[in-house]
């Protein structure tokens, strides 16, 4: 397989991860496709992940294996900038160090992205849950109604309503796609594959969906998805912030209305999430104040067609006056 078929980049970061990445490393090395290699970016981690990582690397001489070394911590965003600036591959493919692939994930998706030439090609996942062991296929869901996508505002309507999961990982990109838009991580942002995802779809023309689950998703004490603290949604506002100009910016009206959907639903999940993390009232509050500065509907919109009646109401409830907004919030959400 491996002298005629595309090589893939396969993107880990490396912080913190000395319990996980050999597992991981283990999953890379079992891929029945074969035309890989493996681009480690150590972000200054202050464990014992480089001991095990170089351990690993003397023992498999004959996997493509390429270390690099950030001269100070810098966070994910520039660790995944750093991975695709020194990718080789045609395509790339992020994997979290506490993460593992099934052994036919890169076959499977290097199959699809082949035959449909697509952009971007999205694989399932499943969750592992360490606590209980338990796992739940499709945590991070993907409800999009088609396989194959070929219409930009397509895509982008799809994925205005949910359809694709934003997770950077589980999904096979090409590269050229990638780096001729200059689409790169913003630094210093928590849920930097939020952002990052969005950018991309507004330029995606071609996307592919194969229903294989081929990434183990392990929650764990340390998963992010349960250590959400005010720092992330502080992160969250700056990423609405990122949207509402995209929305300024654009000029396409059809984009400019999903651009605007996509941005009030994603203010109702910030506003969930922190309220399930936190339940501060008080910091609700403030956020919803902060939120009605954002792009919202206008009174025109309301006789719109563009907007169904179930968007126009989180609309509404977003900006009433920030009191009563938490109050009615609260009482929604807990009854």
């Amino acid at each position: 397989m491996k002298s005629n078929s595309p090589l893939v980049s396969i993107n880990i970061p490396v912080f913190k991860c000395e319990k996980y990445i050999l597992r991981c490393l283990e999953s890379v090395k079992d891929q029945t496709y074969k035309n890989l290699e493996i681009i480690l970016v150590n972000d200054r981690t202050p464990d014992d992940s480089m001991i095990l990582i170089n351990t690993f690397i003397k023992a498999n001489p004959d996997i493509d294996i390429r270390l690099i070394e950030h001269s100070e911590n810098s966070g994910l965003s520039v660790v995944r900038n750093t991975g695709i600036k020194n990718s080789k591959g045609e395509f790339i493919y992020f994997l979290d160090s506490d993460d593992e692939i099934t052994s036919d994930c890169i076959e499977l998706l290097v199959k699809n992205a082949l035959e449909t030439d697509a952009q971007i090609t999205i694989a399932q996942n499943r969750w592992i849950n360490t606590f209980d062991n338990t796992t739940k296929d499709n945590g991070f869901p993907t409800r999009a109604p088609k396989k194959y996508y070929d219409d930009r505002l397509e895509i982008f309507s799809v994925y205005s309503d949910g359809g694709f999961p934003a997770s950077s990982w589980n999904k096979l990109f090409k590269k050229d796609f990638i780096i001729d838009n200059d689409i790169y991580f913003v630094p210093g942002l928590f849920a930097q594959d939020e952002l990052w995802f969005f950018h991309l779809l507004l330029k995606t023309n071609t996307l592919a969906i194969i229903d294989d689950i081929t990434y183990l998703y392990y929650l764990h004490g340390e998963s992010v998805i349960f250590n959400r603290k005010k720092k992330n949604f502080e992160n969250f506002l700056t990423i609405l912030q990122h949207f509402t100009q995209a929305y300024k910016n654009e000029n396409d009206e059809v984009l400019k209305n999903l651009i605007k959907k996509k941005i009030i639903l994603f203010k109702e999940m910030v506003l969930i999430m922190q309220w399930r993390a936190m339940k501060d009232k008080e910091y609700l509050k403030t956020n919803f104040a902060k939120m009605k500065r954002m792009t919202r509907l206008s009174l025109f919109d309301y006789f719109s067609k563009d907007y169904s009646t179930n968007l126009k109401k989180k609309n509404f409830f977003q900006n009433l006056p920030s009191g009563i907004a938490t109050k009615l919030f609260i009482w929604r959400f807990e009854r």
